[in-house]
């Protein structure tokens, strides 16, 4: 989701020298080229970049936030785990929340795309959410979320990773702004991703006709509502 490719080191051959990312060593003593004084040097410590950092903080990253959670994990923690400095982290991913979205593959970014649905009239942001919601998964990125949500079906570990996507980074970004009992949140929370999720079994799992091929706007009007009652309505 975020995050270069390129490794900011690079580990042999000539041109600009690298910046050090920590430590005293050289980039050239790391790899043993260079002048006499760096042959036959190895470097002790943690690991520079190279090719596989990247995946191996993701691989840290997926295993820490599935074991911990989301606000349980942290950006040391899953820089300890793959054996590279935390400056290597923010380097690739930048804070957690973009580690968290890069290591889940999230089909989008809420940070980006929930205050579409806040922004508005408060009378249609149920169907706002509904519409954003279907657009999301309609898109080509939809294919990677019901990959995950079939993953999620039979794996602990993927299940874990997108509740907590679903309420760290959807539900609160979304529930913050409003006006309701925070001791309600929770339930409310729960009842939106039950209504989202449903569809998104029915639709795109399942393939139940009428809904799997039906206008994401019939959508919209039939499932809006329920979303928004559960968003702002009385709930007794």
């Amino acid at each position: 989701m975020s995050g270069g490719d390129d490794s900011p080191q690079r580990m042999s051959g000539g041109g600009d020298s690298p910046k050090r990312m920590s430590g005293g060593d050289s980039p050239e003593r790391v790899s043993g080229g260079g002048g006499p004084a760096g042959r036959g040097t190895r470097r002790t410590g943690r690991r520079p970049g190279n090719p596989d950092t990247r995946e191996a903080i993701l691989d840290a990253a997926r295993t820490l936030f599935a074991e911990r959670g989301y606000d349980g994990a942290s950006i040391r923690a899953v820089a300890a785990t793959a054996g590279v400095d935390p400056a290597l982290v923010h380097h690739y991913f930048g804070a957690k929340d973009r580690l968290f979205l890069a290591a889940l593959d999230a089909p989008a970014d809420p940070a980006a795309v929930i205050p579409q649905v806040t922004a508005g009239d408060p009378a249609g942001l149920g169907e706002r959410l509904v519409r954003l919601f279907l657009t999301v998964w309609d898109s080509p990125a939809g294919a990677g979320a019901v990959a995950l949500l079939r993953s999620s079906m039979t794996n602990d570990r993927t299940a874990r990773m997108l509740r907590d996507f679903l309420v760290t980074q959807v539900l609160r970004r979304l529930l913050e702004h409003l006006d309701t009992d925070p001791a309600e949140l929770s339930l409310r929370g729960s009842l939106v991703a039950g209504q989202l999720v449903g569809l998104a079994v029915t639709r795109y799992v399942l393939r139940l006709e009428p809904v799997a091929s039906a206008s994401p706007e019939t959508l919209v009007a039939a499932v809006g509502p329920a979303v928004h009652r559960y968003l702002t309505g009385d709930l007794t």
